[in-house]
């Protein structure tokens, strides 16, 4: 089967950007070392849906090396870099991806992926799962298992297994104590202003910035904003979370009352339309709006568009939208992942430990699926607590260990 790229004479860009990564992933260095030389993955398919950019591209790499044949498509319309694209390619990986994706081409080249028959999957959000378990129900008896990247993707997960449906085993790589602490929040964090300021190339010191979402992601969103000199305001529907945004130093209110005052807002719920209309109605002339949950839901755009009576493109990734008043509201990345639509993602080292953890959740389904239900399984936090040592020494570090004596006194407390 042929792969479906924009264009592969990109090819030379795209490996300088994968060659860049691959500078600063040890931890997926020392993996790919030593998987290149047992190949525990010889004669597996293995279909990868995420983020198309170098990273990804690393990870998908690693894979191959260990013997897998690898497919590849992307779990954003506008997120894949048509350059990495065919720089894998030109490596043996079979790609199903090009920037800026209409919905139907999106879901052809889930299909097209699909269509090589995977053992395994590495999943982003879910849709992978969702059609294998519908129109492309055909190959659950050839799936031994795979792994899921985002917290969405995750809670479809948990919805389908609490249903009784879910019909091969998935590890929540998503939700590793070693996962969410650093990619959701330094992640998230940093990634998130990157795509903002990148696309605004406007100052963030001295803004109001209504963080929609107090979990690891909003965490670090709010965290980055004060660190950029914000007055931040949180908005939430737990109150435990509420609590530790106060006790964290910001202020926190309902969505009603933030709306009037946010120049800039982020939403990271994982829920939908939480800013709509009655919102957008509040906002003063200028509000920014940007999205880094998993889907462009968060930000009700029919509301938007609805309630405007014009809209254009002003800069690349930014949509302006004049209101009936004449107040104009700004949409970043068509509400879509704004650190991935409109910048790299993550930062590489942060990605190094993510997708170390998924090419080990790859391996931990290929020996144990036979022993595991259907069911969604935690990281294994011993492979986790592996994943962190292996960063450490990578990073010159050393720790101290537990002596005998301790291990077993803290057996006995």
């Amino acid at each position: 089967m042929e792969s479906i790229i924009r264009d592969i004479r990109l090819a030379p860009q795209g490996y300088d950007k994968i060659n860049w990564v691959k500078e600063f992933m040890p931890v997926l260095n020392v993996l790919n070392d030593e998987l290149s030389q047992s190949k525990p993955l010889s004669g597996k398919n293995i279909v990868v849906t995420m983020h198309l950019e170098a990273k990804t591209a690393y990870l998908a790499l690693v894979l191959k090396n260990a013997g897998a044949n690898v497919a590849v498509t992307g779990s954003n319309p506008l997120s894949t870099q048509d350059d990495v694209a065919a720089a894998l390619v030109e490596q043996g990986v079979k790609v199903f991806a090009w920037y800026n994706t209409t919905d139907e081409e999106y879901e052809n080249f889930l299909h097209k992926a699909l269509d090589t028959r995977p053992d395994i999957i590495v999943d982003d959000g879910g849709d992978l799962v969702s059609l294998l378990h519908g129109e492309r129900s055909e190959l659950l008896p050839n799936i031994l298992g795979g792994s899921e990247e985002t917290t969405t993707g995750v809670i479809r997960l948990r919805g389908l297994a609490a249903e009784g449906k879910l019909k091969f085993p998935m590890i929540a790589v998503n939700d590793a104590y070693c996962k969410y602490l650093f990619d959701n929040r330094y992640g998230t964090g940093q990634s998130t202003w990157d795509g903002i300021m990148r696309t605004t190339n406007l100052t963030i010191v001295g803004k109001v910035v209504v963080v929609a979402g107090y979990g690891w992601c909003g965490k670090g969103v709010a965290m980055r904003a004060k660190g950029l000199g914000a007055n931040v305001i949180i908005t939430e529907v737990d109150p435990i979370k509420a609590i530790e945004a106060i006790f964290d130093g910001f202020r926190v209110m309902t969505m009603d009352d933030a709306a009037k005052e946010g120049d800039i807002f982020v939403t990271l719920t994982g829920c939908k339309h939480v800013i709509n209309g009655e919102h957008i109605n509040l906002m003063k002339s200028g509000a920014i709006l940007a999205n880094a949950g998993h889907f462009d839901l968060e930000i009700n755009k029919d509301h938007l568009s609805e309630m405007s009576v014009s809209k254009r493109i002003v800069r690349k990734n930014i949509e302006e939208f004049i209101m009936t008043d004449g107040r104009k509201i700004y949409l970043l990345a068509e509400g879509r992942l704004v650190n991935l639509a409109a910048g790299d993602g993550h930062p590489t080292e942060i990605m190094d430990l993510s997708f170390a953890m998924q090419a080990l959740a790859v391996l931990h389904i290929l020996e144990h699926h036979q022993n595991m239900a259907n069911q969604v399984f935690n990281f294994p936090d011993e492979v986790s607590t592996k994943v962190a040592l292996l960063k450490l020494t990578a990073m010159g570090i050393e720790i101290d260990a537990l002596t005998a004596e301790q291990k077993k006194y803290l057996m006995q407390a």
